[in-house]
């Protein structure tokens, strides 16, 4: 009888039985568990562990590299619970039952009698062997392959070259690596693009039809230097002591139809990608920064959320109506900010018939946020990242992004509207794509409460569970401390990530009971589907049979617009730490001071004033032997007693810049 099968009755009944075993060094209890199988999605890790995602399981299932077996990355798997030793459920792979990845994207290494490909995804952690060494093709260059044989413990996977991303040092090679690994489609079919240029360049009179004419009305844009893609504005005026706020949104489902070719491909897309050398738009150019572009003095079909707002920012009434505007101006972030601050006369006096409104508009936005924050929500502010690249996409700056009072303004504008939005379709009983927020992982807050601690600070968890205003409050302690930052991003980690879904269960971090995106849908597509709805029910034509149909699609289309959304995120997140390595490459042995944003195991994590994060492995750490506490997030010198946590500043050498791992290695400078 095998090991696992003596633990058992005959009956198939689980016995109370236990056994002791040792990992790490430590004594634990061996929990036995019945012979279960269960079929999942395996993700591989860099460490050659991996995980399964079973439909139903609240966590996912860990695989030991042992168990892995020749499952690949995205492979469908069957496993079989094996005894674990921690609270996750552990398992082996039995059988793949479905390839994940047919085809790897990675680096052409030659070594002259053979060649093979190191794939980018650090998950895919076996190099492939390589049958051909096309003349074409030379060592460094990007690569799609092709898997013939998936390989096995201690043989290596096999495949063949299908295509030439670019050759070594080509100016956007990596790039294109990078959504070519994610699928991201970086050109339109033939017949897609066909269908944009039957699009009109202007809008005429004739397309007015039956909507409010708000051309006379003051409204402007308010975006980023570079936009090109401008699918929101914003008019702002009083009734007595009330506000009128208009947002105003690009009509895009008045040019993409239903089914149309436009539409498939924006389906398929999901979203816009912005990197730091390109943006891959969800439209075509015909449309994205033409038709449906609210430029600046051209008449444009939009749809309006019409808001009456009262002193305390309560929304009181409001209004959804398709509309043609006319923007007056064209407005930067900044320019808006140098109007605030009275920092620039000549814009001031080119901009005057605009700036009582834009003063009204900064104080509806700070009313809006008040009420925001009264009632829980959180607000992280945590600096965002900016990479200036030079003509052939080389990083010439890394630095903060903050957000200023402008950028504020239309957030605060654009979260009123998507709100107002949400509740009236809800209202309506209508289906529709909500976005929502679940609330935090039980187990992960139990952790940061923990940390938090370790820096005099305390986060509540009454009964188990946390509210939105005791994060906002946590977040309200540590403003202006050393740690505020640290302890925010590792906040924001606990968190559970935003998704699409039909069911209208809030927005646990906006503390919000109705959330929709209205606001964006030039370059998301849940959007563009509210858009829809929204105009069927203006123009009378929601009948059973439109319920019925979008009670039909509407999940899967929210289903597929958070997978397409997290594909983004995690694309965007590779191209920008691959232009970070690519700046620190020319920085190597340079001393800079940062600060201790993470610790694990095997090193800790700094993150240096310009936002760049590195590593100091644990091994480079000579002279002594560190041992990990995971509950109080630090390592400590066994000698010594030396320790590194979460928070600490320290000096440190930039020691190495991978590109093809796309990872930085520090070493702790010499005191």
């Amino acid at each position: 009888m095998s090991r696992i099968g003596r633990k058992y009755h005959t009956s198939g009944k689980r016995k109370k039985n236990t056994h002791a075993t040792k990992r790490g060094g430590k004594r634990e209890k061996r929990i036995v568990v019945k012979k279960v199988r269960m079929t999942g999605s395996f993700t591989a890790n860099k460490n050659g562990n991996g995980f399964v995602t079973v439909e139903g399981e609240e966590q996912d299932i860990l695989i030991p590299a042992e168990y892995t077996g020749d499952a690949f990355h995205k492979d469908t798997v069957e496993i079989e619970l094996v005894p674990r030793h921690g609270k996750r459920k552990e398992g082996k792979v039995v059988k793949v039952l479905e390839r994940g990845c047919k085809e790897l994207v990675g680096t052409y290494l030659d070594f002259r009698t053979f060649a093979m490909m190191r794939p980018d995804d650090p998950r895919l952690y076996r190099e492939v062997f390589l049958k051909e060494r096309p003349a074409n093709v030379h060592d460094g260059d990007k690569v799609v392959v092709e898997m013939d044989d998936y390989g096995a413990p201690g043989r290596s996977p096999e495949g063949h070259i299908v295509e030439l991303i670019g050759h070594a040092g080509e100016p956007g090679t990596d790039t294109l690596s990078i959504l070519r690994a994610y699928g991201i489609p970086t050109e339109f079919p033939e017949h897609v693009l066909a269908e944009a240029e039957t699009m009109p360049e202007r809008i005429a009179e004739e397309d007015f039809g039956s909507r409010r004419d708000l051309r006379e009305i003051q409204t402007i844009t308010i975006d980023g230097e570079d936009a090109k893609d401008l699918d929101d504005a914003v008019s702002l005026s009083m009734d007595g002591e009330n506000y009128l706020l208009g947002v105003h949104i690009a009509d895009v489902s008045e040019y993409v139809k239903e089914h149309s070719a436009l539409d498939m491909e924006a389906r398929a897309r999901g979203t816009s990608v912005y990197l730091p050398d390109r943006v891959v738009p969800m439209l075509p150019q015909r449309l994205s920064n033409g038709i449906c572009s609210l430029n600046g003095e051209e008449d444009r079909l939009t749809l309006s959320c019409l808001m009456t707002i009262d002193p305390k920012g309560k929304v009181i009434a409001h209004e959804i109506t398709e509309s043609v505007i006319c923007t007056a101006r064209r407005m930067s972030y900044t320019e808006v900010q140098k109007l605030l601050d009275d920092a620039d006369p000549a814009l001031a006096e080119e901009c005057k018939k605009l700036i009582p409104m834009i003063r009204k508009m900064e104080e509806l936005a700070q009313i809006l946020r008040k009420r925001r924050n009264d009632r829980g929500a959180v607000d992280f502010d945590l600096p965002e990242k900016q990479i200036l690249l030079d003509e052939s996409g080389n990083p010439t700056e890394i630095k903060r992004y903050e957000r200023n009072e402008a950028t504020r303004i239309i957030e605060d504008f654009m979260l009123a509207a998507n709100e107002t939005v949400a509740e009236h379709c809800f209202r309506k009983e209508l289906p529709l794509v909500y976005r929502t927020h679940e609330e935090p992982d039980l187990e992960k807050l139990q952790k940061l409460s923990l940390l938090v601690q370790n820096f005099g600070f305390t986060l509540r968890l009454p009964g188990g569970k946390v509210t939105p205003k005791e994060i906002q409050s946590l977040l309200r302690r540590i403003e202006g401390s050393p740690e505020e930052d640290m302890i925010a991003r590792m906040t924001l980690r606990s968190m559970m990530q935003a998704k699409y879904t039909v069911e209208c269960t809030g927005h646990f971090g906006l503390a919000a009971e109705f959330y929709c995106h209205f606001t964006s849908p030039i370059r998301r597509y849940p959007d563009l589907i509210v858009h829809r709805i929204l105009k069927e029910l203006i123009h009378g034509k929601f009948s059973p049979a439109r319920r019925s149909h979008y009670e039909k699609c509407l999940p899967e289309i929210a289903r597929h617009s958070s997978v397409t959304e997290r594909r983004a995120v995690e694309a965007e997140r590779e191209a920008d730490k691959l232009k970070e390595v690519q700046y620190m490459e020319t920085r190597i042995g340079e001393i800079f001071e940062g600060v201790i944003s993470g610790v694990t195991g095997w090193g800790f994590y700094v993150e240096l004033p310009n936002t760049i994060e590195g590593m100091v492995p644990v091994a480079s750490l000579r002279g002594e032997y560190y041992h990990f506490h995971e509950t109080t997030c630090e390592l400590i010198g066994e000698r010594t007693g030396k320790r590194y946590q979460i928070g600490q500043h320290v000096r440190i050498r930039v020691d190495r810049a991978d590109r093809l791992l796309r990872q930085i290695d520090f070493a702790v400078a010499s005191e």
